[in-house]
């Protein structure tokens, strides 16, 4: 079975996003060496992305192309909106969808968040990995990973690597 893998960084005080979505904080970290922490073997292994429509909105607003052109991409709404060539909206009961896809044959899944869709994957049992990389700034406030209504849940530490712009990847089964 194919798992889910939230694969997201956060700041030293566990925030996705400043309060308007933005994440300009994640450039401030580049030490020069083009050591992508491990994004591209990750993204290798995957084959289909999971968003929600904020998350969505906000990856629109990057200065480059759209990001994952060569992968399936679905985006969680609650308003039935048309599909272009690059995502499918998906409106349906998330945990049958997701459910359903897990079986699929293909390559692992990709939850690239935001907080309100990986709060409901996370209390509907359906995230399988957890890799954060953490990074060393505070922000003070903003988008939690989970949100303010996730269930108590437990994860097993399975790796961590630490990098020479001082982030630290931890990677946690469920």
């Amino acid at each position: 079975m194919r798992k889910v893998i939230l694969y997201t960084a956060v700041s030293i005080d566990g925030f996705i996003a400043r309060e308007d979505g933005n994440i300009d904080w994640l450039s401030t970290f580049d030490d020069g060496s083009k050591d992508d922490h491990g994004y591209k073997l990750f993204y290798e292994n995957i084959d289909v992305t999971l968003m929600g429509n904020k998350t969505y909105q906000q990856v629109l607003t990057f200065p480059v192309p759209f990001p994952y052109p060569d992968k399936k991409n679905y985006v969680f709404s609650h308003e039935k909106q048309e599909s272009n060539e690059f995502v499918e909206f998906v409106s349906d009961d998330i945990y049958e969808f997701i459910s359903h896809l897990k079986k699929q044959p293909g390559k692992d899944i990709w939850l690239v968040g935001g907080a309100q869709l990986n709060q409901m994957l996370l209390n509907f049992g359906l995230i399988d990995e957890i890799i954060l990389t953490i990074i060393p700034i505070a922000i003070g406030k903003g988008i939690s990973l989970f949100g303010q209504q996730s269930i108590e849940q437990k994860f097993q530490y399975s790796d961590s690597k630490i990098f020479s712009t001082g982030c630290i990847q931890i990677k946690y089964t469920i």
